[in-house]
C-alpha cells in the first residue's frame, strides 16, 4: 500500500511484542511507524525480553517501554494506554499470547490492556512446528476473529527451526497495509445510529424442541463489528448463536420472533439506518407443549403453525426517516424474489442471497450476494468473507446517506 509521509500523525499506537525469534522484526516495523507520524508505545511480555532489550525499542520510540503491570511510576498505566490506544498491535504473537487472548485472560500487562481497551486490536502471528496448523490454536483464531480482532494469517516457508511450513511471519509490507487500513479507517459512520438484528429466531414446540432455520449470526455480527469501527453507535438484536458479543456493542439476546420484534420496536425511533440481517422464523407452532411431547411408536404427528410477525412491515409503517435495508436468503428466482420484497416491505435497499450456492449459504465465513436498492442499484457482491462484504455493504449504504442529505 503506498502511503506519504506523516500518514499517521497524531494516531496513538500500543506495540505488544511478544515472546518470538521474530521480536526483531519489530523494530522495523516501529521504525516505519514512527517515520510515518505515529506516536507508539510498546509494552514486551518477559519472554520477549530474553529475545531483545527494552532499550533498543525505548530509543526508537521516544518512550519508555513497558514490561510490567505493576510500575510505581506509572501504575494506571493499563489503563491510559488502553483508553488512548487508536490501535493495538501485537507482533509477533505467539500460540501462547493467541489462547490467553482467546480466553479473555488478564495476566500481564499486555493481555490486561487488550481486555481494557475498545480501540482495534491486530494480531500478527509467528510460530514454528506446526503450531499455527494445530486444531487448538485454528480454534482461538476463530474465536478472537468472531469478536472482531484482525489476525494476519503467517506465511508459508522456512522457519527458525529449520523446517519449511506455515508460521512464518507475514512480510513487513503486509502487516503495515493493515495498520494503515485500520488506522485511517473512515469514521463516516460517527451521525449515525445503527440498528442491526443478526441469527436465527427458535420458536418453541415444546421445552425441548423447537422450529428454527441454520442461520449463524454471522453476516449480522461482521456488519455490527464493521459499522462500530467506524464510528456508529450500535444496536445489535441477536438471535441465538454461538458467537460471543462484540465488545463495546450494546447487545441484546433474543430467543422468538416477537421477543426480537419487540426489542427492534424499542430502538428503532432513535436508528437513523436498520440492517435486518437476521433470519427470523416464519412460523411458529399455535399451541407450544407445555411438557415434553413423548414418542408413540410410529404414529404421525401434526403441527398447526401461524404466521410469526412481519417485522420489516411492521417497522416500514412508522418508519420517520431511517434507511431500512432487508435480506433476502433465497433457493431460487433470486433477483426476482428480492426485487418483490424490496417493494412490498417498503426498503430502501436489500441483500440477497443464494443460500444453495457453495459458500454463500448460512454458517458459512463466507458470502455472495446481489444488493438491490429502490434507486434501481443492481450490485453484484462475488464470493468474499463475511467481514470484507460488510465494508463493501456499509460503503454502499454511506453512498445512499450521502445523496439523501
Amino acid at each position: 500500500m503506498p502511503v506519504t509521509k506523516k500518514q499517521l500523525s497524531g494516531k496513538r499506537v500500543v506495540f505488544g511484542v511478544g515472546g518470538s525469534i521474530a521480536a526483531y522484526k519489530a523494530i522495523l516495523l516501529l521504525r516505519r511507524l514512527t517515520d510515518l507520524g505515529a506516536d507508539v508505545e510498546v509494552v514486551m511480555t518477559t519472554s520477549a525480553c530474553e529475545f531483545i532489550t527494552p532499550l533498543t525499542f525505548q530509543t526508537l520510540s521516544g518512550h519508555p517501554v513497558h514490561t510490567n503491570t505493576f510500575n510505581p511510576d506509572d501504575n494506571m498505566a493499563h489503563l491510559r494506554l488502553a483508553e488512548n490506544a487508536d490501535l493495538i498491535l501485537v507482533s509477533p504473537a505467539t500460540a501462547n499470547l493467541i489462547g490467553r487472548f482467546a480466553q479473555g485472560m488478564a495476566d500481564d500487562l499486555l493481555s490486561t490492556i487488550i481486555l481494557a481497551s475498545h480501540a482495534p486490536l491486530l494480531v500478527v502471528p509467528a510460530m514454528d512446528g506446526g503450531m499455527w496448523q494445530h486444531p487448538l490454536v485454528q480454534q482461538n483464531v476463530k474465536t478472537l476473529r468472531e469478536t472482531g480482532v484482525e489476525i494476519l494469517d503467517p506465511e508459508f516457508g522456512s522457519l527458525a527451526s529449520g523446517h519449511i511450513g506455515w508460521g512464518r511471519f507475514p512480510s513487513e509490507e503486509a502487516i503495515m497495509s493493515s495498520i494503515i487500513s485500520l488506522l485511517t479507517m473512515p469514521g463516516d459512520y460517527h451521525d449515525e445510529v445503527v440498528l442491526i438484528t443478526a441469527g436465527p429466531t427458535h420458536e418453541a414446540i415444546d421445552p425441548v424442541r423447537y422450529i428454527a432455520n441454520r442461520s449463524s449470526g454471522k453476516m449480522g455480527y461482521a456488519l455490527a463489528q464493521a459499522a462500530q469501527k467506524r464510528g456508529a453507535q450500535m444496536v445489535l438484536v441477536t438471535g441465538p448463536t454461538s458467537l460471543t458479543p462484540p465488545p463495546g456493542i450494546h447487545t441484546i439476546s433474543v430467543t422468538t420472533a416477537e421477543e426480537m420484534r419487540d426489542a427492534v420496536h424499542k430502538h428503532f425511533e432513535r436508528a437513523t439506518v436498520v440492517i435486518m440481517a437476521a433470519a427470523v422464523a416464519d412460523y411458529r407452532p399455535d399451541q407450544p407443549a407445555k411438557t415434553k411431547l413423548k414418542k408413540q411408536g410410529r404414529e404421525q404427528v401434526s403441527l398447526a403453525l401461524s404466521p410469526t410477525p412481519d417485522i420489516l412491515t411492521s417497522l416500514s409503517a412508522q418508519k420517520s426517516g431511517q434507511f431500512m435495508v432487508g435480506f433476502a436468503a433465497e433457493t431460487e428466482h433470486l433477483i426476482e424474489e428480492a426485487t418483490r420484497k424490496l417493494k412490498a416491505k417498503g426498503l430502501d435497499m436489500i441483500v440477497a442471497n443464494d443460500v444453495t450456492k457453495p459458500g454463500a449459504g448460512f454458517g458459512s465465513d463466507t458470502n455472495a450476494a446481489v444488493v438491490l436498492d429502490a434507486h434501481g442499484l443492481v450490485a453484484d457482491l462475488p464470493l468474499m468473507p463475511k467481514r470484507e462484504m460488510a465494508t463493501k455493504l456499509l460503503d454502499l449504504i454511506r453512498i445512499r446517506l450521502n445523496q439523501q442529505k
